[in-house]
């Protein structure tokens, strides 16, 4: 009897230490150090340090010529969109983006007379809509975020939702936390 009762609960034990195992090691991945908040002053000294590189040099040159000029006044447009989460009527111009590019899937649009970068971070589920998408079509767009850089002669609107003829085709799908 006792012989029995052990060949139950050994497996029992090895199974649980096992579980409780891999428990931990999932665990491990989220105890990432938390990074200390950098004051203003620590702030402003990391921008002068990045400044004095070449790549600091070369985008404070771009800011001040024509070029970095003209896609910070394309943002200025829309800036108020932006940060107010509307909707932003444009017509797509293009369906590639310019040559080179790494930003993934995204149109040409002007919006206010302005040519805009319109990325998408669609899975493969929503391709499909934003395939079928034509010169010329009209599309609302909102967003939280617009960007540049000096490898573009255009700002970048990131997409978070997208309507033609208004039916949805686009909707951000937010990334769960993790590993």
């Amino acid at each position: 009897m006792k012989k029995v009762i052990f060949a139950l609960i050994l497996p029992l034990l090895v199974v649980s230490g096992l579980v409780f195992a891999n428990r931990e090691i999932k665990n491990e991945c989220t105890k990432k150090p938390i990074q200390k908040q950098l004051s203003l002053a620590e702030k402003n000294a990391e921008i002068k340090k990045w400044e004095a590189t070449p790549a600091g040099k070369h985008f404070k040159k771009w800011e001040a010529s024509p070029a970095g000029k003209k896609v910070y006044a394309a943002e200025n447009k829309i800036w108020k969109h932006i940060t107010e989460y509307t909707s932003m009527e444009g017509i797509i111009t293009s369906l590639s983006l310019p040559p080179e590019s790494r930003l993934g899937f995204g149109v040409m649009v002007r919006i206010n007379n302005e040519d805009y970068i319109v990325t998408f971070d669609a899975e493969k589920s929503q391709r499909e809509n934003l395939n079928n998408l034509k010169v010329n079509d009209k599309i609302m767009i909102k967003s939280h975020y617009v960007s540049h850089a000096p490898k573009y002669a255009y700002p970048i609107i990131s997409c978070e939702y997208a309507t033609v003829d208004g039916t949805i085709i686009f909707k951000r799908i937010h990334r769960k936390g993790g590993c």
